[in-house]
C-alpha cells in the first residue's frame, strides 16, 4: 500500500488564503480595491492621488459594508442591478474604461486563472477547460467569486461610486445630501428584500435533541460514515451504482434529507457533526476566521465515554475539527484522488481502528466545480465512488470490522448548474442522498418525511451510546432503527 500524502501546513494555509478569493464575501472588496489601484497605477507617483484615493475610498466603505453583510443569495441577485441603474440616473457619469477593465479582469480571474490554470495545477483538468468554464461562471448560483450574476452588479456599482468621488477631488465638493439619500435607499432596499423575499432558507429546529434518550449500552461497535462530497441526488439516481443501490435497498433511505444553509462544505460538515446550525457552531462559510466549532462535536461526545472518532478529509475541515481530522492532500489528479483516499482509509482502520470513522470522497464535487454537473464526467465520478465504497466495505468485512457496524452514505450538499454551484440552496443542492445500512438498521425502509443533516450527530451518539453533543438540535433518526435497537 502506497503512503497517501497528508495536507502539509503550507497547503492548509494556502487553502485559507485561497478562500479569500474564492468565497464571495471577501472577494468583492479585495477585487474592487485591486482593480481600482491597477487601473490608476499611472498616478501612483502623485501625492495628490493617494489623498484623493483614500478620501474617496472612505466614502464607499458603507457600500462595501452593506454588500459584505448582505450577499444577495440566489433569487435576490437580480435585484442588485437596480442600485446601479439608480446610480446612472442620479450621478449621470460612469468611467467606461474602468468598468471594461474590471470586467476583463474578472473574467480573466474566474475563467482562465481559476477555471483553467488553478484546476489544471491542482486536479489535472485540461488546459482547454476555459472553453466550458465561462458558461459555468455565467450560470453559477453559489456564494463564491465565480457567481457572475452576483459579483458583476456589485463591483460595477462600487467602482463607479469610488471613481466618481475620486474625480470630485475634495470633500468640500461632495453633495452629502445626495450621497446619504443614495446609501440610505440601498440599505432600506436591501433590508426589505432580505426580510420579505429571502424565504427559502430552511427553518432551524428550535429545541435540542430530545426525541429519545441515549441507550445505556451502545447499539453498534462501530459507525462508518462515507460522505460523497457534492453528490447531487437526481444525478445519483441517473448513475449506474449497483453497490450503493444494494445498500439503500437493504437498509433505510431518507428521500428528503435537507442540507443546511449556506450549503458550503465546511459549514455542512460542521452542522452534521455538531448537530446544530451556523448561528450556534460559528462556521458560516468555507472562509473560517476563527478556527474550531464553538459547540461540542460528536468527537467530544465520544471522548466522554472513552471512545474514539476520526475524520479523513481535506485540509478545510481542520478549521472546524482540528486534530480529529486526518488530512489528505487535495493537490492530486482528480482521476486518482478518491482511490488514494480509500487507501488511506484502510490504513487508518488497520492502525487506529476508531469507533466512528468519517471519510470524505471529493472527486465528484471537484468534477462538478471544474466541469459542471450536467455532463457525463460528473455521472462517471459518482459511478467510481460506488466502486470505492464497495471495495472499502468489503475490505472491512474480510477483517471482521463490519459485523456490528452501521454504515451511513450521504452527501453534504448537492450541486446546481454552473461550476457545480452550492451555497445558496438551489433545488439541485438542497435535498441530498442519505441512507443507512447495518444489522441494527431496518431493511427496505423508505422514509419520506423531511429531515435535516443536523440529525447526523445525535444519530451517531445514539448508535454508539455517547451523550448528545451540547447543542445538538436534530432528532435521532429513529425511523431507521430496528425494534431491537430502540
Amino acid at each position: 500500500m502506497t503512503e497517501v500524502k497528508k495536507a502539509s501546513k503550507f497547503e492548509k494555509i494556502a487553502a485559507r488564503c485561497w478562500n479569500l478569493l474564492n468565497e464571495g464575501k471577501p472577494f468583492t472588496p479585495i477585487f474592487v480595491v485591486g482593480t481600482f489601484l491597477l487601473f490608476h497605477i499611472s498616478h501612483f507617483g502623485e501625492g495628490s492621488f493617494w489623498s484623493a484615493c483614500f478620501i474617496s475610498f472612505m466614502l464607499v466603505l458603507p457600500l462595501l459594508a452593506v454588500y459584505y453583510l448582505y450577499d444577495y443569495p440566489l433569487f435576490l441577485r437580480n435585484y442588485l442591478w437596480l442600485p446601479f441603474v439608480v446610480y446612472l440616473i442620479v450621478f449621470q457619469t460612469v468611467n467606461v474604461s474602468l468598468l471594461l477593465f474590471a470586467l476583463g479582469l474578472y473574467f480573466f480571474f474566474t475563467v482562465f486563472f481559476w477555471g483553467t490554470l488553478y484546476y489544471h495545477l491542482r486536479i489535472g483538468t485540461s488546459w482547454l477547460n476555459f472553453t466550458r468554464f465561462w458558461k459555468l461562471v455565467l450560470k453559477n448560483s453559489d456564494s463564491t467569486s465565480g457567481n457572475a450574476q452576483e459579483q458583476l452588479p456589485k463591483f460595477l456599482l462600487i467602482l463607479s461610486v469610488w471613481n466618481y468621488y475620486l474625480d470630485t477631488g475634495s470633500l468640500d465638493k461632495v453633495n452629502w445630501t445626495m450621497l446619504l439619500i443614495f446609501y440610505a435607499g440601498i440599505f432600506i432596499y436591501t433590508m426589505i428584500l432580505h426580510r420579505n423575499l429571502f424565504d427559502w432558507k430552511p427553518k432551524p429546529i428550535e429545541t435540542y435533541t430530545s426525541n429519545i434518550e441515549v441507550p445505556k449500552k451502545a447499539i453498534n461497535e462501530k459507525v462508518i460514515v462515507i460522505v460523497i462530497d457534492g453528490m447531487r441526488k437526481d444525478r445519483f439516481e441517473e448513475a449506474h451504482t449497483p453497490y450503493l443501490d444494494y445498500l439503500r435497498k437493504n437498509g433505510t433511505e431518507f428521500t428528503k434529507m435537507e442540507t443546511v444553509y449556506p450549503a458550503r462544505t465546511v459549514v455542512c460538515f460542521s452542522s452534521m457533526f455538531t448537530g446544530t446550525y451556523p448561528f450556534e457552531h460559528g462556521i458560516k462559510s468555507n472562509m473560517v476566521w476563527k478556527l474550531g466549532v464553538r459547540t461540542e462535536s460528536i468527537f467530544d461526545s465520544l471522548r466522554k465515554i472513552g471512545k474514539k472518532g476520526k475524520m479523513l478529509a481535506v485540509a478545510h475541515l481542520v478549521d472546524s475539527f482540528g486534530t480529529d481530522v486526518e488530512t489528505f492532500t487535495a493537490v492530486m489528479k482528480n482521476d486518482v484522488v478518491d482511490f488514494k483516499i480509500m487507501e488511506k482509509a484502510r490504513q487508518i482502520m488497520d492502525e487506529q481502528n476508531p469507533d466512528l470513522f468519517i471519510v470524505q470522497l471529493i472527486s465528484t464535487d471537484q468534477t462538478g466545480h471544474s466541469r459542471g454537473v450536467l455532463y457525463d464526467e460528473y455521472i462517471q465520478k459518482i459511478q467510481e465512488a460506488d466502486k470505492h465504497v464497495q471495495s472499502f466495505i468489503e475490505y472491512l468485512q474480510t477483517r471482521g470490522q463490519a459485523e456490528n457496524a452501521t454504515f451511513i452514505i450521504c452527501a453534504d450538499h448537492g450541486q446546481a448548474d454552473g461550476i457545480g454551484g452550492h451555497g445558496h440552496l438551489d433545488e439541485g443542492e438542497r435535498i441530498v442522498p442519505f441512507f443507512m445500512y447495518g444489522p441494527s438498521i431496518k431493511k427496505g425502509e423508505i422514509v419520506e418525511t423531511k429531515h435535516s443533516l443536523v440529525s447526523m450527530a445525535p444519530t451517531l451518539s445514539y448508535l454508539l451510546g455517547a451523550p448528545y453533543p451540547s447543542h445538538s438540535r436534530g432528532p435521532v433518526l429513529m425511523e431507521a432503527m430496528e425494534e431491537s435497537s430502540k
